[in-house]
């Protein structure tokens, strides 16, 4: 597909979804527009093993999420906002590998997006408690996808994509328009 002036040709748009965790990060891209059908780019899940160095495990996450915005050249990034679970660890982890992919999308100048979990459940499925095989299921769909991309940290990266094709447009249009209200309000 011809891109031009960062936009895939037709007006769409093409976002890296990241699914933060130390053991899995999900990494999904997707091309689309809000109205339009939305095309499978490119999907990977990144594997790093518990007992191994957390240096070494941070590394090979950050590499792989800077690989994938090297090669696929996305118009954004779209990484799960991380918020507070039970176990101290697993939340860690995760933050930190969604600190490395901001900062990888940042060293690429490629404006990044946060979106909560509930957030993206609901621009995929229309709920924002919907489970895991819900997501995996609507993603399918909505990709028209042969099988579930699996495990559910594929789904997951995919579905940020989507949710911020779907959303990160207007998200823009209305921090600008908050930004340009407030610098009138100052005059």
């Amino acid at each position: 597909m011809q891109r031009f002036n960062g936009q895939v040709g037709g007006g769409l748009v093409r976002v890296l979804g990241v699914d933060p965790g130390m053991t899995r990060c999900g990494i999904g891209i997707v091309d689309g527009a809000p109205g339009r059908q939305l095309t499978l780019v490119h999907v990977e899940v990144v594997y790093t093993r518990a007992g191994d160095d957390i240096g070494a495990r941070l590394v090979t996450q950050s590499d792989a999420v800077t690989a994938a915005i090297a090669r696929y050249a996305p118009d954004a990034v779209a990484v799960e906002r991380v918020f507070s679970q039970h176990n101290v660890r697993t939340v860690m982890g995760t933050a930190q590998v969604a600190g490395l992919a901001i900062l990888a999308a940042t060293r690429a100048g490629i404006p990044v997006a946060l979106h909560t979990p509930s957030e993206v459940k609901a621009a995929v499925t229309g709920s924002g408690v919907a489970g895991k095989a819900q997501v995996g299921a609507m993603v399918t769909r909505l990709l028209r996808l042969a099988d579930t991309p699996r495990p559910a940290d594929a789904a997951d990266a995919l579905a940020l994509a989507i949710c911020h094709v779907w959303r990160g447009g207007a998200q823009a249009r209305l921090a600008a328009q908050l930004s340009a209200s407030s610098a009138r309000m100052q005059q």
